[in-house]
């Protein structure tokens, strides 16, 4: 670790330290799993991960989150969230992150005065802040603490600082929720999730990274790096074949390929503008 590093990190250790005893809001994702990292090195037993046990995420992210904090070597709390439930949820407007955050943390804070935790942390970085991220004024709504963003970490950094303590997330794409693969109004359902979930573990299967498969009801709309797109082309036949098998008719590769957030370019500015938090 190089010294720049390594004065970053004690930084980070810093300010959880000072927090005394934490848990962290974990989804197994490269930002949240550096927070946990330092959360156990700074408070060791004191520290523990929580993650939001819902049919928005596949099972082997779930799975793969629980292998992580073993790694780490934290307890690990699943709660159940209800978030499917909440009619504005499944309405999916603009706002249905917000819907779903706020259930996370109240279930994370029911748990954190059970248990006695005295602070609720999430992975929040600096790059997000100015982004369309409803689910963070729900964070701020409820306490949750947000070190990476507090303490100007960009994504890039926490990258850098995570392979250099040797976490497996250090090159792990951006993940988010299955719900996030519909168009603004498209009502979510179970069986719809379903639906996306078996159709990005066949794409997982043939060897994809950092891709998303879009529902529009009988067409998987997907998103792919560019320097996929050739494989992608020789695939054809098992893409299709896949998407067919999870309950589509049809497969499109969108040929803009993968950019984090793309249903939102459906939205008003001013509905972006009014729901970015800046910090």
């Amino acid at each position: 670790m190089t010294p720049e590093m390594q004065r970053r990190y004690d930084e980070l250790l810093s300010y959880i330290a000072a927090l005394e005893s934490a848990l962290v809001a974990f989804s197994g994702g490269v930002d949240s799993t550096l927070v946990l990292r330092a959360a156990h090195d700074a408070l060791g037993s004191n520290a523990a991960a929580g993650t939001g046990l819902s049919d928005t995420y596949p099972e082997e992210e779930m799975q793969e989150a629980r292998e992580i904090a073993a790694e780490i070597g934290v307890e690990f709390i699943f709660v159940r969230t209800m978030e499917l439930t909440d009619p504005r949820y499944a309405a999916n407007n603009s706002q249905r992150c917000f819907f779903c955050k706020s259930e996370l943390y109240s279930r994370l804070a029911d748990v954190a005065r059970e248990r006695g935790f005295t602070h609720i942390l999430d992975g929040t970085n600096a790059d997000d802040t100015g982004d369309f991220r409803p689910g963070l004024r729900a964070a701020h709504a409820l306490g949750v603490r947000s070190p990476l963003a507090d303490l100007g970490f960009t994504k890039r950094e926490i990258r850098e600082l995570s392979a250099a303590l040797q976490l497996r997330t250090w090159d792990k794409p951006s993940f988010a929720c299955l719900s996030s693969r519909f168009a603004y109004g498209d009502p979510i359902t179970i069986e719809k999730l379903k639906v996306v979930a078996r159709a990005e573990s066949a794409m997982r299967g043939l060897g994809f990274r950092g891709f998303r498969v879009r529902h529009h009801d009988a067409v998987a709309r997907i998103e792919l790096p560019e320097e996929d797109f050739a494989r992608a082309i020789e695939l054809r036949a098992e893409i299709v074949a896949a998407m067919q098998a999870a309950g589509y008719t049809y497969a499109s590769l969108d040929l803009a390929g993968f950019r984090s957030g793309s249903q939102n370019l459906t939205l008003r500015p001013a509905v972006v503008a009014a729901s970015t938090v800046q910090k």
